[in-house]
């Protein structure tokens, strides 16, 4: 017997630390063995980050069932992975925050399960949160259903009550404390067995695409008709609408390898059938969306459309004076191939090439998805500049400009809300509802321009004190609403290269916030702070103080520098304005103007005319 489900959450709801306790009590790890917690988010960037940015699959067998599990990101920058896997299961573990309740993540993953048809099961987590509110998020929830026209079925869903770090679950709030049993109960129960044709033959949808060094690509999807097995020869047919297609556009391919997934591993099987979970080696040119076929046999499975991207940057060859000083791939023809390649795997990206521009247009799902490609790029040693991100316009059914928008939950102390109204009515944004979340806390539901939401994290959590929590994700395409407020303060821009030095810091503090700190190198046109007000203002930091035989008493001061804001990639993409750019190396993030000269820049700024 099998069972296929996937687990769907909003980010830091508990999915992946549920996967590790349905793991251990499995048996999957023997009682003496150490095992690191969040075993699977094993990326490094997933590890320091927090959260889970590729999808991935495991198994567990309960008594007779083996039971398929895909733990799935969180973050709605990360849709595209969620939407290609959930093709691949029967069921959903929608998993809810006792305390928080649904939140933008959850209606987007929710959406897409139920379209497919697809019976939830619902995990309200963290039941022990001492602000837990269980009977209203069980209320919510089913009032999301209901919005997201469920059917009779999927309404009538099980819910279970939980502590996934404490490893338990409920069926009713009375019962505390336990293991997991009633959850693996609901998931036999509650989610049908694939419905699959074992005689018919050969048919896979690829859904995931890995990679080996010794095997090559790799291809992970569900067999839903027939059996394969090693040896045998298959035909590769190209994504597309359900239905038969030609000879020409087939390619021929052999099995290699065939494997199941049992626990953390990999296990070599030899023979896998309609229902099956698996990953497929000796593939060439395999990619997501695809289907796997018999051999002449070339009717095609419905392929993968994932929702389309709505912001993009320019991705363009480092050419500031650092160039070079740290990055291994560091030419246009490399950077071209690096990101061609993220679209084997990445199938919510876009890559595109524009005539009279030598860089390369990049469009993604948000500023995060975005963000997670260039710090995996400067880690493999790639060196690039991009540009501050775009929304993608598109033209209405009247003929009319058209913007995406975002659906803003703010999650903020009572006597704050004022202070964050204030902001965001500049930034266009609409209230949508307002409701108390308990604590003395207050929940905002705002309607907003995506480009509305340009640099607002720092705002947001300045004016919170850090207090306050915001989610975002894309809602629909609205009309252009014309120009919106920009960066309200100018930066502090560096006229000649050297090192900076903590006299010439110590002396500008008082003209706004740095960004580097005494001994870190500087060039001409490179932004090393921001100014305390509009405008941008010229400094020199590399400015050392003239030393003399002739000193008064009292005259040295004690120079203490206050620590420089880092600016990591997400910040820096928020922050830039159009006349600047961001410098990507492996062992830095610099923020600079696009025409380094500052009597170039103002020539530009006095015509206006920008060349991007």
């Amino acid at each position: 017997m099998i069972r296929n489900i996937a687990i769907i959450a909003h980010v830091d709801h508990g999915k992946t630390t549920l996967v590790d306790k349905m793991l251990r009590q499995a048996g999957i790890f023997h009682s003496k063995q150490q095992v690191e917690e969040r075993v699977m988010d094993s990326n490094p960037l997933e590890r320091e980050r927090g959260i889970t940015i590729l999808s991935k699959n495991t198994a567990v067998r309960w008594n007779d069932v083996k039971i398929n599990i895909v733990d799935t990101p969180g973050h709605a920058d990360f849709g595209g992975e969620v939407e290609r896997i959930l093709r691949m299961v029967d069921g959903v573990l929608l998993l809810v925050d006792a305390a928080e309740g649904p939140m933008p993540q959850t209606r987007f993953v929710t959406r897409k399960a139920l379209a497919l048809g697809l019976q939830p099961i619902v995990v309200i987590n963290k039941f022990d949160r001492h602000d837990a509110r269980p009977l209203e998020v069980h209320d919510a929830v089913l009032e999301l259903f209901i919005d997201l026209e469920a059917s009779d079925r999927q309404l009538d869903a099980p819910f279970l009550y939980a502590s996934a770090r404490d490893g338990w679950a409920s069926p009713t709030e009375d019962e505390v404390g336990g293991d997991l049993g009633p959850l693996f109960r609901a998931i036999v129960e509650h989610v049908p067995a694939p419905e699959c044709d074992r005689q018919g033959s050969f048919q896979m949808l690829v859904s995931t695409i890995d990679y080996s060094t010794y095997l090559g690509r790799v291809a992970i999807g569900r067999v839903e008709r027939g059996q394969v097995s090693v040896g045998q020869d298959i035909a590769v047919l190209p994504a597309g609408e359900l239905g038969a297609v030609s000879d020409e556009e087939t390619a021929a391919g052999r099995v290699l390898k065939l494997f199941a997934f049992d626990g953390l591993k990999r296990v070599e099987i030899e023979t896998a059938r309609a229902g099956d979970i698996v990953a497929v080696a000796g593939l060439d040119g395999v990619e997501i969306g695809m289907t796997l076929a018999e051999a002449g046999e070339y009717e095609r499975l419905q392929g993968i459309v994932v929702e389309e991207p709505t912001l993009s940057v320019d991705f363009m060859v480092n050419n500031s004076p650092f160039a070079g000083d740290a990055g291994r791939f560091v030419t246009s023809r490399q950077v071209h191939e690096r990101l061609f390649r993220e679209l084997e795997r990445n199938v919510a990206l876009k890559v595109e090439e524009t005539a009279g521009f030598e860089g390369l247009t990049v469009s993604g799902r948000g500023e995060l998805h975005l963000a997670i490609l260039m710090e995996e790029m400067r880690r493999e040693g790639y060196e690039f500049q991009v540009s501050r991100p775009r929304v993608i316009l598109r033209e209405g059914p009247n003929g009319e400009r058209q913007e995406p928008y975002e659906e803003l939950v703010v999650d903020v102390p009572a006597d704050m809300t004022g202070a964050v109204m204030k902001k965001l009515g500049p930034r266009r944004a609409e209230l949508m509802g307002m409701g108390n979340s308990g604590h003395g806390r207050s929940r905002m539901h705002f309607r907003i321009p995506a480009r509305g939401l340009f640099g607002y994290r720092s705002e947001f959590l300045t004016d919170t004190r850090g207090e306050g929590v915001m989610h975002h994700r894309f809602l629909e395409y609205g009309p252009w609403v014309g120009s919106l407020e920009g960066r309200s303060r100018g930066v502090l821009v560096a006229d000649r290269e050297g090192v900076a030095s903590a006299y010439a810091l110590f002396n500008l503090q008082e003209r706004g916030t740095l960004f580097i700190g005494a001994g870190e190198r500087a060039y001409q046109g490179m932004i090393v702070g921001e100014h305390s007000r509009p405008g941008d203002l010229e400094v020199n930091v590399a400015k050392e103080k003239k030393l003399t035989n002739v000193r008064a008493a009292g005259s040295d001061e004690n120079i203490l520098l206050e620590p420089p804001r880092r600016i990591t990639l997400e910040s820096a993409l928020e922050y830039i304005e159009d006349d600047e750019l961001i410098e990507v190396t492996p062992d830095a993030i610099r923020l600079r103007k696009r025409v380094l000269d500052a009597n170039q820049r103002k020539k530009v700024a006095r015509s206006k005319a920008y060349s991007y």
